[in-house]
């Protein structure tokens, strides 16, 4: 194809790849001559200075032109939501503000565009359009959706509402640091976002240098936006009603000079004059904004421009590239020809962009840089005696978590339904639940470490938000309800396996099992939410945890927090129940995936592979009487059932801080080869799996079927077919 301008003979290594050139623009001879962020300065002198104006316009047209060259090159790809806030994006750039997140995955390109521009992308060994290009939407290069690995961004972006929790973790770690994210007026609609600010800003009144920046473009993926009806001034009145101090709006329509139709307007239509007008307006008040996030106030910044601004299509038709979308078609080539810069253009945007913030995101950005970690010494365990009293094991949980919260000022555990529900109450008492009202009697204070918003995904957010930045933490959820904070936690465990730095696991408790929830009823009793976890262990970084007592659960969390990159949950009951391991036991079983209870010798072997606690119970009473007939029995304990995979059902070589550890046939024969087998589990079948995939002897399952009003667990277990009976009939079937 043609430039549009006689290509230069001394283009840039770096433009490779860009396929137009435009005309210099009107006074680039005045304010083009050089970078408007000096040499040794990580912004622009004032907002309000015509040359910092003049290239902060540049940038955004080139973060335009480079979204729709580069999703052109493959046809797919979505610019037109980053395309409407180009300008604001621009604006924190040239201000200095590089430590940018998003809830809005598809504002990938945009964003991958920025770190292009900024040479953050060159620890990936793209240093030219061209690469770019190639690699965009590709494996091992740059995907779709924000995820880990990219070099310079924060926060990974795919389910929208999940953006504000990096943020409000990123600027509760680094309390100097200002952290905007992206919003888009679809995402607004998720139940998430405002109520989770609500609750961190009562929380955390102080803590308000994070700064969503809402693209009010009018438009979500395949309509008009909900929010497309309201007025300025509704907007302003909805961001102040849910406790917003500052609400600063910039509406392009302010300052159109072509009379376009509608509240939502394109300013790259207007003439350079009024483009650089509202490009003024955007930067003074992105100032204003970043400046009053950082000053203590809860703010935010709005920017209402039509969505797809300056690129091939306007409104919903501009929200992502379909296969007629080629770099030849005639509506992609005009748009790239509309935005295309002098090389001198692109020369000073790259300049402007190395320097913003003090250097490449890729060198400066929080996330670039390992969190310090306070020291912890060694936890005090406390061993029960095997065949003591019955003890709670959350409760022993607890004591760890609240010697961890007194050692790190900056661990978090969060709680939807309160610690004192899941029996570590404990943990109130000694790291107190963060709440305005000073109440001794709830444990309770502005000064605390036990973060207990009534929504799921609050809870999950801000635990694994936290992870991903850097800080130890706890998540806490009745097993039931923990579906709802369940997606952002997956998102945080599928970026650790692809970061290129070390972070804590990310880490939780389920309690209050459906056996626990009898007069409850199936309202509470949900655990299948074991087969989300079952199906993530395939990933290679994901623990499933049971241990089956109060000294296993020490032993487990103890381990837990000498990991990194992983996503580890821990499930265990609130109920006082048996010692039956001692701590060696369960290292075993973590290094091993399970552990041998008791063994029983006799004609014909029985294994029962048992995950859970409870479900123990009916387990060792069949056992009895399968002695009394003379049939062997050996119980095994479930602890750790990723390492009863084999090596090649999961993807654990692909992860980063990858662990290799699989029990071998000979240690699995050893622990599971009898005459039959028998797994039982009060969860979900698939938590199973390993151990059914490998087994070559006669077997069979028995797990949760669904829930019902009862009067203890063992009466739900014997409505799901778990009962001593019942596992006792079936071994005699399975070894006659």
């Amino acid at each position: 194809m043609t430039a549009t301008t006689p290509k230069p003979t001394t283009v840039p290594d770096f433009c490779e790849g860009i396929q137009y050139f435009g005309e210099a623009w009107p006074d680039f001879e005045t304010h083009g001559k050089t970078p408007a962020i000096a040499e040794g300065s990580k912004a622009i002198a004032s907002p309000s200075d015509p040359t910092g104006v003049y290239q902060t316009l540049l940038y955004a047209d080139a973060l335009r032109y480079l979204m729709l060259q580069v999703t052109g090159s493959k046809a797919s790809g979505h610019p037109g939501g980053f395309a409407s806030q180009a300008e604001a994006y621009a604006a924190l750039v040239m201000l200095g503000y590089k430590n940018i997140l998003t809830e809005v995955g598809h504002h990938a390109p945009g964003f991958y565009s920025a770190v292009f521009l900024d040479r953050s992308l060159e620890d990936m060994e793209i240093f030219t359009v061209q690469q770019m290009r190639d690699r965009f939407r590709e494996m091992h290069g740059l995907l779709g959706h924000l995820s880990g690995c990219i070099p310079g961004l924060l926060n990974p972006a795919g389910p929208l509402g999940q953006g504000q929790h990096f943020a409000m973790a990123a600027a509760l770690l680094h309390p100097d640091t200002l952290f905007p994210f992206t919003l888009g007026d679809g995402g607004m609609g998720e139940p998430y976002p405002v109520s989770s600010i609500a609750h961190f800003n009562t929380a955390y009144p102080n803590v308000t240098n994070f700064l969503p920046v809402l693209v009010w473009n009018g438009y979500s993926q395949e309509h008009h936006s909900m929010v497309s009806t309201k007025t300025n001034e509704e907007m302003i009145a909805y961001w102040k009603g849910n406790g917003f101090a500052e609400v600063i709006l910039v509406d392009a329509k302010d300052f159109d000079d072509k009379n376009q139709p509608g509240d939502y307007i394109d300013s790259s239509a207007f003439s350079l004059e009024k483009r650089l007008e509202f490009t003024k307006a955007v930067l003074e008040n992105v100032d204003k904004a970043a400046k009053s996030a950082l000053g203590g106030k809860l703010t935010i910044f709005i920017i209402k421009q039509l969505k797809g601004a300056g690129v091939h299509a306007r409104g919903s038709k501009s929200h992502n590239l379909y296969p007629k979308d080629t770099l030849d078609s005639p509506q992609i080539m005009n748009a790239l020809k509309e935005r295309a810069l002098p090389v001198e253009g692109w020369e000073l945007v790259r300049k402007n962009c190395e320097r913003a913030g003090g250097g490449p995101a890729s060198k400066t950005v929080v996330t670039e840089f390992e969190y310090p970690l306070a020291e912890l010494g060694q936890l005090p365990l406390e061993e029960y005696a095997v065949g003591g009293d019955p003890k709670v094991a959350t409760t022993a949980m607890g004591a760890l978590i609240a010697h961890v919260g007194q050692k790190d000022p900056h661990f978090l555990i969060t709680n939807a339904d309160g610690n004192a529900a899941s029996g570590i109450n404990n943990i109130n008492q000694a790291l107190k639940i963060i709440h305005p009202t000073t109440d001794d009697i709830y444990f309770q204070g502005p000064k605390g470490q036990v973060y207990e918003p009534l929504s799921e995904d609050a809870c999950a957010g801000m635990a694994a938000g936290l992870a991903l930045m850097g800080a130890r933490t706890v998540w806490c959820s009745y097993e039931s309800f923990a579906i709802n904070g369940v997606p952002i936690w997956q998102t945080v465990t599928q970026a650790m396996a692809e970061l290129r730095h070390l972070t804590p696991s990310t880490i939780t408790l389920f309690t209050a099992g459906a056996l626990e929830q009898g007069r409850n009823g199936w309202t509470h009793q949900r655990p299948e939410i074991e087969a989300y976890f079952a199906a993530m262990m395939r990933n290679g970084n994901v623990f499933a945890l049971f241990p089956p007592d109060a000294n296993s659960i020490q032993v487990c969390y103890d381990w837990a927090l000498t990991t990194k990159n992983k996503g580890i949950t821990i499930t265990a009951s609130k109920s006082p129940l048996p010692i039956r391991t001692t701590f060696e036991q369960t290292r075993q079983g973590l290094q091993d995936g399970a552990v041998v209870l008791e063994e029983v010798a006799g004609d014909k072997t029985v294994v029962f592979a048992v995950v859970g606690d409870m479900p123990l119970i009916p387990v060792f009473e069949a056992a009895a009487a399968l002695e009394a007939e003379g049939i062997g029995v050996r119980i095994v304990s479930v602890i750790n059932p990723r390492r009863l995979y084999r090596p090649q059902d999961t993807g654990w070589d692909t992860c980063s801080e990858a662990d290799g550890g699989f029990l071998d046939d000979a240690g699995f024969e050893k622990l599971f080869g009898g005459d039959a087998l028998i797994g039982v589990t009060g969860g979900a079948s698939l938590m199973l799996e390993p151990i059914m995939l490998r087994s070559q002897v006669k077997r069979d399952t028995f797990a949760w079927r669904r829930g019902e009003t009862a009067s203890s667990a063992a009466q739900v277990m014997g409505f799901n077919g778990i009962t001593a009976e019942i596992l006792t009939k079936r071994a005699i079937e399975l070894v006659h």
